[in-house]
């Protein structure tokens, strides 16, 4: 009984962090979408270009705090090639996810982001050679269902627009599984603040081609977007720190009933039967995620 007693402490820790990751990725989702409507409501007066800069440059301040705090030395890092699949991987996800929201309904783009999850075995497989439990499936497949009976791609619906969302999707996906290892040696500030960096030196050179005047009203349109990104990528990356990759991605999932509820709220856009069913069973793979992982680790 004394050993059982002991032994069952590493499994609460592992459980109190796995639920606090799961938390942060919700969090994560919420704020995601806010800046996806935010982007929504500026893109036809400020080119996605500019707000991708002003985006990351806002970031980049929020977390100069932290590089006043610690030495030259603190940042240093052995990883840069990593660092630089994670920021140029992160950047890609963003600019086609708000090139997508400026051309397609936001619960749209935000499907098309979601799918994410289906990519996340394929790169943990070809990356880090570990091999996805088939249990785990089955909530990836249940999630796609669900964005499939949202979305209900059909031959004449499909544009570019739309391959722009999905492509968000997989530049997600690598953002998601590079983010885990780094988290295995890096700290949180340091992965974001090589993130935040790579993706505004990203922005610049298209931000340059495509400047334009920025209407004073898109201003706190734009420090909205700036924040909450700043929000998103640090619960991000602490979800990702606290849980695995498989566990996270597909409580993103929970960013689609968010985009959907503040579409219905803002542009009155209501989703019929079969969406809301999409809805339901886009959170039911979420909830067999948790759960599913959470037996995996009591077994263990």
């Amino acid at each position: 009984m004394k050993n059982q007693a002991l032994g069952s402490k590493p499994f609460m820790n592992d459980q109190y962090a796995t639920a606090k990751g799961i938390t942060l990725a919700l969090l994560s989702a919420l704020a995601a979408s806010t800046a996806g409507v935010a982007t929504k409501v500026i893109a036809d007066d400020v080119p996605i270009a500019i707000v991708v800069l002003f985006q990351y440059g806002i970031c980049l301040f929020i977390l100069s705090p932290l590089l006043l705090k610690y030495p030259v030395c603190h940042w240093y890092t052995k990883h840069l090639v990593i660092h630089t699949v994670r920021g140029v991987s992160g950047w890609l996800c963003f600019f086609t996810y708000y090139l997508a929201i400026q051309h397609i309904p936001l619960v749209d783009a935000s499907l098309l982001r979601n799918t994410a999850p289906l990519f996340v075995p394929l790169f943990v497989w070809a990356w880090i050679k570990i091999t996805i439990p088939r249990g785990q499936w089955l909530p990836i497949i249940i999630g796609f269902a669900g964005i499939l009976l949202i979305l209900r791609p059909s031959t004449e619906g499909m544009e570019f627009w739309h391959i722009a969302g999905l492509l968000s999707g997989v530049f997600l996906a690598l953002s998601m599984v590079s983010t885990r290892v780094l988290s295995a040696t890096e700290v949180t500030h340091v992965i974001l603040f090589y993130y935040f960096f790579i993706s505004f030196l990203c922005s610049i050179p298209l931000a340059i081609l495509d400047w334009q005047p920025i209407p004073y009203w898109t201003l706190p349109f734009l420090l909205c977007i700036g924040c909450s990104i700043s929000l998103t990528m640090w619960c991000y990356t602490r979800a990702l720190t606290l849980a695995s990759a498989a566990i996270v991605a597909p409580i993103n999932y929970s960013g689609v009933v968010f985009s959907g509820i503040m579409g219905w709220l803002i542009w009155s856009h209501i989703p019929d039967g079969l969406a809301l069913t999409g809805i339901l069973l886009v959170i039911a793979a979420g909830l067999i995620t948790a759960f599913r992982n959470s037996r995996s680790a009591q077994q263990t």
